[in-house]
């Protein structure tokens, strides 16, 4: 058995006598449960125990006990979260002196960090000792690689009385279902976006029923026309069924032909033909999203049925408008966004109830508004703040009307409001992985760094190949100074993105927190060759020089960039130079800066340990003040 206190790092950064102080209280804890059970310590790392058991079901019931007794510890009012990792395997070991080695207790090391706070994750030769023998269901995790171990493991979570009480926590046990793009086979190649576009509707649709967990649209699309086979698609997603199918339109007609297939057996579950109209596509994919849960055997409760059946239904040209939109949406250059911003727009003059839209505009408007500066932001943000209004006014389930107006009251430091709806968001949508990624954003401009991570965890089970996840959950464990975790995700990213732009950028922030100057600079190099001369890579340039100590190189590059226009004006990055630099007057004006224009990353200068002289003045309180986090 493997135990971990949650969070204590990071505590000890900040509050290093409260962090020993809670180290003790759980060793006090612990240790006589360890006896009461018949278990033997074999050694304490400060924040866990590495101990062993002559019975699999003794060391899962003293796992249970110290759960059961922290918990009703946390529970008491006043008292300082304490939440512990554990993690058991059953095998044999090498003792060597006071020590045990072997790959059986790498095993059990490799397994405690999948288990959420206040949680125990045991393999499968564990379950199948303790199997009807403990009060506790035991619940599977999907498909997980271990770090080091060369042969695969079944895993499972033993399921504590009180899990309903906070966020769900990653593999809830859910049946995990990807739904493959679907085949364009209508006479007219150009309605490949419609295929595309109920591809991604029934992603939404099917997303609603609560036991679903939906792999995310960004990780489905490398599968179009794959020549791989279902087992391995589904290792890959880590799921337990694929939903495929082919649509066929002419005119106003529609032939669908959807299958689901148990990745295990590769059998067809369930497969049917759809013959309609055009009008019908809205209560057709509401009748394939039951027929689906049916064919799984998962419950679609009362709410859910309801609100299916309640969807507010657009003119049929107004919803093939806002299918050609959202198509156009995913490919992020600024011509494609115009584009679906023309096709939202359009969408909306055919039908202006069309909820959806709506919700596409306030998007597409915060994007070209952030990103390509299309007009002032006090402007766009206001269109996009009034779209996303409009689309909770006419259909309050929309989830990604929700989002959308959960992006806008973040941007705006509206931190309690954003957590609202990003919360209605969740709820409506619980497979809504990049809600939940920006979710976790949130959450770490708030310090609350080990949600944050949960949430980050929780988008990648939903979107396992999404680049945009795993490079903020990497710039934010970088934050927190948990490197070798970051390296190891870094090359996850790097093959995701064939070592790309956002490779290189998380790679450059990682040598600046290990002091790894040279290989920094090789990274700003070819950041440089991808963006020459933009903003940011110059600014990256001047960070690299402030670290080596040629401050007036970095002042040098800095001055240029002060001058630049306010919209392309990397605001906090300057800023950050310039707390290299120690020159803390310059620091916080730029800080006031990037604080009045509303683009600043709380996280970053709330937690990185290497601005901690920066937090020590006065002035920062008032700057967090302003954003509504003192």
């Amino acid at each position: 058995m493997f135990t971990d206190m949650v969070g204590s790092t990071t505590l000890a950064q900040s509050d290093e006598a409260e962090a020993l102080r809670l180290q003790d209280e759980q060793e006090r804890l612990i240790r006589p449960l360890f006896a009461a059970h018949q278990g033997r310590e074999i050694k304490s790392m400060g924040d866990g125990f590495l101990a062993e058991f002559d019975s699999a079901l003794r060391a899962v019931q003293c796992a249970i006990d110290i759960q059961q007794r922290l918990h009703e510890r946390t529970s008491q009012p006043g008292r300082s979260p304490l939440h512990l990792r554990i993690g058991i395997h059953l095998g044999d070991v090498e003792v060597r002196g006071t020590d045990i080695f072997g790959d059986s207790v790498n095993v059990a090391s490799r397994i405690e960090p999948l288990a959420e706070p206040g949680g125990i994750c045991v393999t499968e030769p564990v379950f199948g000792q303790v199997r009807n023998k403990i009060p506790n269901r035991l619940e599977k995790l999907a498909p997980r690689v271990l770090k080091n171990v060369r042969y695969p493991f079944d895993i499972y979570r033993v399921v504590m009385p009180w899990r309903g009480e906070g966020t769900p926590s990653p593999d809830r046990g859910l049946s995990g279902l990807a739904v493959l793009p679907f085949a364009n086979i209508s006479p007219d190649p150009n309605d490949e976006y419609f295929a595309d576009g109920l591809t991604e509707e029934l992603i939404t649709v099917l997303s609603q029923v609560g036991e679903l967990r939906v792999i995310a649209r960004t990780s489905v699309t490398p599968y179009r026309s794959t020549s791989k086979g279902v087992s391995q698609i589904g290792e890959e997603l880590g799921v337990s069924s694929i939903l495929e199918g082919s649509v066929r339109k002419a005119g106003n007609r529609l032939r669908i032909t959807v299958q689901l297939i148990d990745v295990v057996s590769q059998g067809h579950v369930w497969a049917h033909t759809y013959d309609r109209e055009l009008d019908d596509i809205f209560a057709l994919q509401s009748e394939i999203a039951k027929q689906v849960a049916e064919a799984l055997k998962v419950k679609l409760l009362a709410r859910e049925e309801a609100r299916l059946d309640r969807r507010v239904l657009p003119r049929p040209d107004s919803y093939l408008e806002y299918l050609q939109g959202r198509t156009r949406m995913h490919d992020f250059s600024e011509v494609a966004m115009r584009a679906a911003k023309e096709h939202f727009e359009r969408a909306v003059q055919l039908d202006d109830r069309n909820a959806a839209a709506h919700a596409g505009l306030a998007d597409v408007h915060r994007f070209l508004g952030g990103m390509y500066r299309h007009l002032p932001k006090p402007e766009w943000e206001a269109v996009s703040r009034e779209q996303a209004a409009r689309a909770i006014e006419l259909d309050p389930d929309l989830a990604e009307a929700h989002a959308a107006l959960a992006l806008i009251l973040w941007d705006d430091y509206e931190f309690r409001e954003a957590e609202r709806e990003f919360q209605l968001t969740l709820s409506l949508n619980p497979s809504l992985a990049w809600a939940r990624t920006f979710y976790a954003d949130l959450l770490a401009d708030q310090e609350r760094s080990e949600e944050a991570l949960r949430e980050f965890a929780l988008a990648e089970e939903l979107d396992p190949l999404s680049t945009v996840t795993f490079g903020e959950e990497i710039q934010f464990l970088i934050i927190l100074r948990r490197l070798d975790v970051a390296a190891s995700r870094l090359e996850k990213l790097g093959r995701l993105e064939n070592f790309g732009l956002l490779y290189h950028n998380c790679r450059f922030v990682l040598c600046l927190a290990r002091g790894d100057v040279e290989q920094g600079l090789q990274e700003i190099d070819a950041l440089n060759e991808l963006l020459p001369g933009r903003p940011e890579v110059v600014t990256g340039y001047a960070m690299h020089f402030a670290s080596v100590g040629k401050e007036e190189r970095a002042r040098e590059l800095l001055r240029p960039m002060e001058a630049l226009p306010e919209p392309i004006r990397p605001d906090s990055q300057i800023a950050l130079v310039y707390a290299r630099l120690v020159d803390l007057d310059a620091c916080f004006h730029w800080l006031d800066v990037a604080v009045a224009v509303k683009r600043i990353p709380p996280r970053l200068w709330r937690l990185d340990p290497s601005l901690t002289h920066v937090r020590g003045d006065p002035r920062f309180q008032v700057l967090l003040k302003k954003m509504n986090l003192a």
